[in-house]
């Protein structure tokens, strides 16, 4: 009797909440609804674009970045040390504030709210990819150093050709996961007024009045994104290590 009268009253609290559901906010089936996911999908755009301009930037910078912490010499040792301690230690939302708020007043210049988002994104990670190619670059093989150094390949040819593209085969799983990182991070750029997906959800929560069923749309759009380029990561994956067998 006990455990009937339990799941009773389970029964009748599911029904008391459910009675509390507002889905019909995004439900496409009504034109209020539709439009409601409209708006949310229309953030896409610039959570895309924000995220593949930041994650370009950063990994060219973090491979500059990496290239003095392979040297013998201290000091260029020193630099790629300080620059990647210093940008790890900052949090990505002090890093995105501050260069909104901060850097046009200290440089006397004028920053967009997308640009000062893609800035701040690629200074955060592109500490993270310089580590990424530094192991990368250092999991090589001495011998290819030498093989290249054998045919008078220079510094800048043996990279290109011989080391750089075995350790990017190397390192591509490292580098799908911080594009999965930047997509999830550039939520933090909404606090500076970009329209991304989380900025539009935070207005329409503000409009309607629904946080569970606003949210729980962001969520599963968030899920998208990373579902497909989780799987375009693999599929490069298994073409470049195909290219490598032939």
């Amino acid at each position: 009797m006990k455990k009937l009268g339990l799941i009773a009253a389970l029964g009748l609290a599911s029904a008391g909440c459910s009675a509390n559901w507002g889905w019909y906010v995004v439900d496409p089936t009504m034109p209020s609804g539709l439009a409601n996911l409209k708006f949310l999908l229309d953030g896409l755009y610039y959570t895309v674009l924000l995220s593949l301009c930041a994650i370009l930037i950063s990994v060219l910078l973090g491979l500059l970045i990496a290239l003095p912490g392979l040297s013998t010499r201290r000091q260029f040792r020193g630099i790629n040390r300080t620059y990647v301690e210093l940008i790890r230690a900052i949090p990505i939302l002090v890093l995105i504030l501050w260069v909104y708020y901060g850097l046009p007043q200290l440089a006397d210049i004028s920053i967009s709210v997308f640009w000062a988002g893609v800035i701040a994104l690629a200074l955060s990670d592109s500490a993270f990819e310089a580590e990424i190619f530094r192991a990368g670059i250092q999991s090589i093989d001495r011998g290819q150093y030498e093989a290249a150094h054998s045919i008078s390949l220079g510094y800048t040819d043996t990279m290109r050709y011989v080391i750089l593209p075995q350790a990017i085969r190397r390192i591509l799983p490292a580098l799908g996961n911080q594009l999965v990182y930047m997509l999830k991070m550039s939520s933090l750029v909404s606090v500076i007024g970009l329209q991304e997906l989380t900025r539009r959800a935070n207005e329409l929560v503000v409009t309607e009045y629904r946080p569970l069923e606003v949210y729980t749309i962001l969520v599963l759009e968030y899920l998208f994104l990373i579902l497909i380029v989780s799987a375009g990561v693999r599929w490069l994956e298994r073409r470049m290590q195909t290219d490598e067998r032939r």
